[in-house]
């Protein structure tokens, strides 16, 4: 196993990005960004508040589609999490409930243009959307090119926020090393999304808690971080919640917020 950075060295790599990004943006005159206010789910209403009820495998059905729905306006989750082009079936099902649809974009690989992001984020906002998780540019992230990353993010996060929607940033957290992570939720932060993500599921590993308190140590106490890819158990999501998420990934949630063990996969 890797050997996992020190705070100090956590707080200074954060530190250098956080000035290396502020000069590219006072550069482009462009402002740090600000999230969207929200209030973070409280545990005493239980875990469904937590939950985004996902199912983005690209073989899925409309009839699952359907069953993921009805679960989530029976438990109550936070959202269902589905594919673009599911979002108007998904708006459909769950119009006059407090489940809200929460769509991917440049799912999953994050490789394509800003704008086409941001395009496929303001589509399926208009078709009913009220949340974003798109994937940023991993390859921009290991070139360490900043000012890729922030034109990324903030194509996306501009569109979500006029629409008075968040975005999460997925990170990918599996493909990257510590030092990548720290600059990827530092350069999120300064972009103004209002979470960062772990993963997209298809990545070749999920959420650890280890990465969720890096990320929760370098964006502070004031955005949101999402536990996805691998949360299957409710033991999994608690441990992920007292590490710093405020919000779980799962396709599993029926099961999570049952204390079963899910063996569903994203």
């Amino acid at each position: 196993m890797a050997q996992r950075l020190s705070p100090a060295t956590i707080k200074r790599l954060a530190r250098q990005t956080r000035q290396a990004a502020r000069a590219i943006l006072e550069e482009t005159g462009q402002a740090p960004g600000e999230p969207l206010p929200a209030a973070p789910p409280d545990l005493k209403a239980g875990l469904a508040p937590f939950i985004d009820h996902t199912l983005l495998k690209p073989e899925a059905n409309a009839a699952q589609i359907r069953q993921l729905c009805a679960e989530a306006r029976e438990q109550g989750f936070a959202t269902v999490c589905v594919n673009s082009g599911r979002v108007p079936l998904a708006a459909d099902l769950l119009r006059g409930s407090d489940v809200v649809v929460c769509a991917v974009t440049g799912f999953p690989l994050g490789a394509g243009l800003p704008g086409a992001k941001a395009q496929e984020a303001r589509l399926a906002l208009e078709a009913g959307a009220g949340e974003i998780d798109m994937v940023l540019n991993i390859g921009a992230l290991k070139d360490r090119d900043l000012r890729a990353l922030l034109e990324d993010i903030d194509a996306v996060v501009a569109v979500c926020h006029a629409a008075g929607a968040p975005c999460k940033v997925i990170l990918e957290t599996a493909l990257l090393r510590d030092e990548e992570k720290i600059i990827a939720c530092v350069v999120s932060q300064l972009a103004g999304a209002d979470y960062v993500k772990t993963s997209t599921g298809f990545g070749g590993g999920g959420a650890t808690v280890e990465d969720i308190a890096l990320m929760r140590g370098v964006v502070g106490p004031r955005m949101g971080v999402k536990a996805s890819g691998g949360v299957r158990t409710r033991g999994d999501a608690l441990a992920m919640i007292r590490a710093g998420a405020t919000r779980i990934g799962a396709s599993a949630g029926v099961a999570i917020v049952a204390g079963q063990r899910g063996e569903g996969a994203y």
